[in-house]
């Protein structure tokens, strides 16, 4: 596969920004965004700056596997860190590599130290399957748009 897409690319296809939550509020309101916005993870954000994300496999190993009670346990305790961000000029292939290496979901894009949003498997996959869409159109556009006449058909 040789897709050159960029992470800025993606995130301008998709709208910018980021669903986020603060380290002192339960996974239980966590939860509720994330049901609410669709999401699979959030940005967890302290003062400003990224301190972890939790996302549903967080909440699945570290609250019901542990037996612990969502509207009791802050995100801090449950959040995933250090968190692995990526840049807007990599490339999708470079994320799905380090996606696969690192076994995560979701990546938070980072700017000139600022959060720009976030890509998940979801958004890559989605991406992927656009591109090679269209390079099966440009392909059929090739052959079939009149550079060869149609071979008549004759019956027997």
């Amino acid at each position: 596969m040789n897709i050159k897409i960029s992470v800025r690319q993606v995130l301008q296809a998709k709208g910018g920004g980021y669903w986020w939550i603060a380290p002192q509020a339960m996974a239980f309101e966590a939860l509720e965004i994330m049901a609410e916005k669709d999401v699979g993870a959030l940005l967890v954000v302290d003062n400003g700056k990224l301190a972890g994300i939790f996302s549903e496999r967080d909440y699945a190993r570290k609250v019901i596997l542990k037996g612990k009670a969502s509207k009791q346990t802050p995100v801090g305790e449950l959040m995933t860190t250090p968190v692995i961000c990526v840049g807007p000029e990599q490339t999708i292939e470079e994320c799905m590599a380090l996606m696969s290496a690192k076994r995560v979901r979701h990546l938070p894009v980072r700017e000139k130290g600022g959060l720009i949003g976030v890509v998940s498997i979801g958004d890559i996959v989605n991406t992927i399957i656009a591109e090679q869409d269209a390079t099966i159109r440009d392909l059929e556009n090739y052959i079939w748009g009149g550079e060869f006449e149609q071979a008549p058909v004759h019956q027997l």
